[in-house]
């Protein structure tokens, strides 16, 4: 199966954008972040970073807050790490998904709270 190269480049901008993440920036308002998925546009030129962000409502508005005021720092080192010629105008988004995950393993673990046992 042959993989489109806006596939390749969100598998390439998932990784190094964590890396920054773990090891290159140091701003105090990110939080415990999680990136779930990269979605780049099909001429490349955009690219939505959806992360996951532990704690509350403030922490992750802050977070957000700090990862947008970061992306130029972000964008001038994935210049300098990837080889491409346009590289993608970032824009970091919420990833909801998470959170509803969470939402629902929260309810059915209140439904049935027997459930930690081992199955019959």
């Amino acid at each position: 199966m042959r993989f489109k190269r806006s596939q390749r480049i969100q598998e390439l901008l998932l990784e190094e954008i964590s890396k920054l993440l773990q090891s290159g920036l140091k701003d105090p308002r990110i939080g415990f972040t999680t990136l779930t998925r990269v979605e780049v546009s099909d001429n490349l030129k955009h690219a939505k970073v959806f992360v996951s962000v532990m704690g509350s409502e403030k922490e992750k508005a802050d977070t957000l807050e700090a990862l947008t005021s970061a992306k130029g720092f972000i964008r001038n080192s994935l210049g300098k790490n990837l080889y491409l010629r346009y590289l993608p105008e970032l824009e970091f988004k919420k990833d909801e998904n998470a959170e509803h995950v969470e939402k629902i393993t929260r309810i059915l673990s209140d439904l049935h709270p027997e459930s930690d046992s081992e199955p019959l």
